[in-house]
């Protein structure tokens, strides 16, 4: 260490609060580094922390300003035993991870903040993350083509770009295409490429021949060249970049005028897959310290990165901008819940067998808002892939983190991934050091927990999860009993009620020349993604072993199921390849389709016509099965009402049976060639050959190869135009990125609280109302206000893409609030994206009715049951409602994350005191509301509602703390942080 640098250390020493608990981290491996040791505080509480409080009193120490982070912060952790659940911490992570769906309207946001702050005479440069910050561009993928199949391709500009030609029969398609429009792998007249050469074998009397398939593709007869990779994916790609080239050019300037941002393009990774492979450090590095990673992602599944010991979880986007800007994230100091696993897993249970156990054991728990840290002898048989799919389903069972402390299976881990020899030995040397790292043979390093759980893994059998909720498990050896009884129950999160006599209805139909039939639970989308489970090779390995040794049995897929296979990332791709099982999955009718997120945000093509005519016939509840996350009702299409999340082999499965009405365990997949059953035990792989195939297949040099991929990016993106300016030059024309109006008539000093006076409700909610219905992700409707404003820009149905992807336009946005097909609102008696516009007693669309209110100058609430605001993350559902007018929502309870939204955007979150809801108060839902307000409002004060029909009431302001005031007070997050730069 020079001169310099050792009075550099003292003067830091010496004006930081903790600078006395600076350590060097010294060997002869390494050089040295510097370190901030909470063990030298000699407090015998940080021995009985949990792991992941640790974490976080490692980050408050060394952030300590005095300012946002104080002395007492440090004091309120060590002491977390008894302020858990009291004191109000603040934590700076480490990093910002953002995904494109939520990050390009924080971007947006950034960009028009620059504007604002120019008009003021500030430096627009001033706004830039100062919280390192990664954005990766993986949500804008949809699924136009599938089995090399062209069915009614899209034409996402009109043929001046040069990107369509038009068929004889009048179809777009693309150029070099066959004009028949009829494309498919294999041997189907109209072939495109990407299949692969198919022979049968001789084989012994008796038996089926066995079929060969070779890795080699044969060449393209329309291009007479290798086709290296699947024709679906390429395609799928092409018309991902043409649809979202303007928000990809935005995403360009993004990188290039903000410091301190990584833009990662698209077709690289998922966010998730990205985050585990490449972002996540364990140990970071800056500032002249070592220190452990920690991150915050606007994507609910960021928690996955817990299962590596790193600590995150998911904001809004709203809070993931004021975290880029600087801000801490503020945060009640949560209880711990230890989970103790014990017993031995089932050889047959896959990890999601395990995520699901776990998800139903902890939801049953009840541990909402609580982190969750796992210990005892059964943590030592999860690989740490199993720890990140278990870490992954967090949402679920509403737990804020699930975290798994470091040891030595992680560090093998990470020899495969991520680490160098010398920063392996610095992780290790440092984790140990501060008494971070775990090791179950010493049980004095037991941590104490707010409460321990206990779960026994020998109790977990396979199961699927559905046909609505991810937390309704099901046995395998009991679908078919369970599905019928969700057939004869009353509609509700589990009931389809289809009368006795309706529920042997067979639909015939043709298909492709053949005649097939539709029945209740037949399954017409099948779709293998590997986002929860994308770290995990043996699932995914295990698809492609069961679907090898079906071909060999001689089992097909039928041709009209809508089948698809998104890898998390290439190095899935990969490993499937190189494995030699990615032709028979392919064989099977499961196309590599590209990667990104599609089938779980609702971006599946749509149905053959055939099949959605012969599903409507019969008012059959048709049925999809994903190894996703998310597959609430209506949401993977609007005609497929039962929809299971299942293990990737369980999905290959029940395609080849085509029905999830059936037991796999006694009941035959299908029939060979030679008329023989064939069942599930026949073709299911075993652990033995799934441990062979993966400890051969992933290997240190994927991954390299991989994350050299990854930094390289693609052709499209390197060679993409955008501007060079610090402010970004908007496009009046555009319908993708638009100047949002939160800035407009920004004021130097914020306004007192104002009391909110005879408010109409717009809505009159339900429970469980999920971020889908009210900003929903998926395509958008042709007769919703979103189109019609679409249209008026002269889009074509074709040209509409999804919610998600005009995420940076608030004309659409504000337009799709509240637009889902599956909205109950108790004002009109029925589902529907309509409501009730009091005043005049027309039904109307919403966004109309809100806007006919705002024009009146009527300020808005809404009423709502439980849970309000559960699911997915999405910033613009507290967005929208804000530009719609909403001034508060009075729910029974909310979703903790989008509870911090609505606090950001400035609408109070009111909750009905214990009890109470709009029932028992006998609200009808027409009266006015006046709430009010103090002036000196305080967190979680009791504020009194009175109605125009004199009924009067108390609810509790959900602000948490001093820091929610504030931002209430300013009228959300994006005021307060611009108004900080203001001199």
């Amino acid at each position: 260490m020079s001169l310099a640098d050792v009075a550099l250390l003292l003067l830091f020493c010496t004006e930081h609060p903790f600078g006395h608990l600076i350590d060097t981290l010294q060997s002869e491996q390494y050089e040295e580094r510097r370190y901030f040791n909470p063990q030298k505080l000699r407090d015998v509480r940080y021995e009985k922390l949990p792991f992941c409080m640790r974490v976080l009193l490692e980050s408050t120490i060394r952030k300590c300003d005095g300012f946002y982070i104080k002395t007492d912060d440090v004091s309120s952790i060590l002491d977390w035993q008894k302020q858990q659940n009291q004191a109000e911490v603040a934590f700076s992570p480490a990093r910002v991870l953002l995904q494109d769906f939520t990050g390009i309207p924080a971007m947006v946001d950034l960009a028009a903040m620059r504007d604002a702050l120019a008009k003021q005479g500030v430096d627009p440069n001033l706004v830039n993350p100062r919280c390192p910050t990664d954005l990766i561009v993986d949500h804008s993928l949809q699924i136009d083509y599938s089995k090399c199949a062209i069915q009614s391709p899209p034409s996402p500009m009109d043929e001046s770009h040069g990107a369509t030609t038009r068929s004889p029969a009048g179809r777009p398609s693309p150029r070099g295409s066959s004009s028949s429009g009829s494309h498919c792998s294999g041997q189907r007249p109209g072939h495109r490429g990407g299949c692969s050469k198919v022979s049968c074998s001789d084989a012994p009397s008796g038996r089926s021949a066995a079929v060969q398939i070779e890795n080699t593709p044969l060449l393209c007869p329309f291009h007479l060249q290798p086709v290296s990779e699947p024709e679906t994916m390429i395609r799928n790609q092409e018309m991902e970049l043409i649809r979202n080239k303007e928000r990809l050019q935005f995403f360009k300037w993004c990188s290039k005028a903000f410091k301190n941002i990584n833009v990662v393009p698209p077709d690289i990774n998922t966010v998730h897959q990205l985050n585990l492979e490449y972002l996540c450090q364990v140990v970071q590095e800056g500032e002249g310290f070592i220190y452990p990673d920690s991150v915050v992602g606007t994507d609910s599944h960021t928690t996955m990165i817990n299962g590596l010991g790193i600590l995150g979880w998911g904001v809004g986007g709203i809070e993931s901008e004021a975290v880029m800007l600087g801000q801490p994230v503020s945060l009640t100091l949560p209880q711990v819940v230890g989970c103790k696993l014990v017993g031995t897993i089932s050889p047959l249970a896959t990890s999601i067998d395990i995520v699901l156990g776990i998800t139903k054991h902890l939801r049953q728990a009840g541990i909402g808002g609580k982190f969750v840290e796992f210990f005892g002898p059964g943590v030592q048989q999860l690989s740490a892939p199993d720890r990140t799919t278990i870490a992954n389903m967090c949402p679920e069972y509403n737990a804020t983190v699930s975290f798994f402390p470091v040891d030595d299976i992680t560090l093998q881990h990470f020899k495969h991934t991520i680490c160098s020899e010398e920063k392996l030995v610095v992780l290790e040397d440092y984790l140990k050091a501060i008494k971070l790292f775990r090791s179950y043979s010493d049980q004095s390093e037991e941590p104490q927990y707010s409460e321990v759980i206990e779960m026994n893994l020998s109790s977990i059998v396979p199961h699927v999860s559905g046909p609505k909720r991810p937390q309704d498990r099901v046995a395998v050896t009991c679908m078919k009993e369970d599905f019928i009884n969700c057939l004869n129950e009353k509609v509700g999160f589990k009931g389809f009620h289809i009368s006795k006599e309706k529920q042997a209805t067979q639909v015939p139909f043709l298909h492709e020349g053949a005649e097939y039939n539709l029945a209740h639970g037949s399954v017409v989308i099948a779709a293998v993604i590997s986002c929860t489970n994308n770290c995990n090779p043996s699932v995914m390995l295990a698809a492609g072993l069961l679907a090898k040794k079906a071909i060999e049995a001689g089992l097909k897929v039928k041709p009209y199921i809508r089948t698809s296979l998104v890898p998390g990332s290439g190095i899935v791709t990969h490993y499937l390849n190189t494995s030699g099982v990615l032709p028979y999955l392919r064989k099977l009718g499961f196309e590599v389709v590209g990667y990104g997120c599609a089938t779980c945000v609702g971006n599946t093509a749509p149905l053959p016509e055939s099949v959605v005519d012969a599903i409507k016939q019969g008012d059959l509840v048709a049925c999809g099965v994903l190894s996703g996350n998310r597959h609430l009702e209506g949401r993977l299409c609007d005609c497929v009402r039962a929809n299971y999340l299942a293990s990737p082999p369980l999905v290959v499965a029940y395609a080849i049976a085509g029905t999830v009405s059936i037991n796999l365990e006694t009941e035959p997949l299908g029939v060979n060639s030679e008329g023989k059953d064939v069942y599930l035990r026949d073709i299911w792989p075993s652990k033995e050959e799934v441990n062979h195939t993966e400890e051969n297949i992933v290997i240190a040099s994927m991954f390299k190869e991989l994350r050299s991929r990854m930094e390289k990016g693609s052709s499209f993106w390197n060679s993409l135009e955008s501007a060079e300016s610090a402010l970004f030059p908007w496009d009046p024309k555009s319908t993708y990125i638009r100047c949002p109006s939160f800035f407009n008539k920004l004021s130097k000093e914020a306004c007192t609280p104002q009391s909110i006076e005879g408010a109409y409700p717009l809505l009159f909610l339900g429970d469980k109302v999920t971020t889908d219905h009210i900003s929903p992700a998926g395509s958008i409707a042709r007769v919703s206000a979103a189109a019609k404003y679409l249209q008026s820009k002269r889009l074509t149905p074709r040209e509409f893409n999804s919610y998600g992807a005009r995420r940076g336009n608030d004309a659409v946005m504000t337009r799709g609030t509240f637009a889902s097909i599956k909205l109950q609102n108790r004002l009109i008696g029925k589902t529907g994206p309509r409501t009730l516009h009091i005043p005049s007693g027309q039904t109307l669309d919403v966004f109309e009715a809100a806007e006919r209110y705002q024009r009146d100058g009527v300020p808005l609430i809404i009423l709502a049951g439980k849970e309000y605001g559960s699911g997915s993350s999405r910033d613009w559902a507290a967005k929208g409602p804000y530009l719609m007018g909403v001034r508060a929502v009075i729910a029974e309870s909310f979703e903790k994350i989008h509870r911090n939204h609505l606090v950001g955007m400035g609408i109070a979150p009111l909750q009905f005191l214990s009890g109470q809801n709009a029932d028992s108060l006998e609200l009808c839902g027409k009266e006015r509301f006046t709430i009010n307000i103090p002036q000196e409002l305080i967190p979680r004060q009791q504020l009194v509602v009175q109605t125009s029909t004199g009924k009067s009431f108390s609810v509790m302001a959900l602000f948490e703390n001093d820091m929610d005031v504030a931002f209430f007070r300013h009228g959300g997050i994006l005021k307060y942080v611009a108004r900080s730069l203001l001199p």
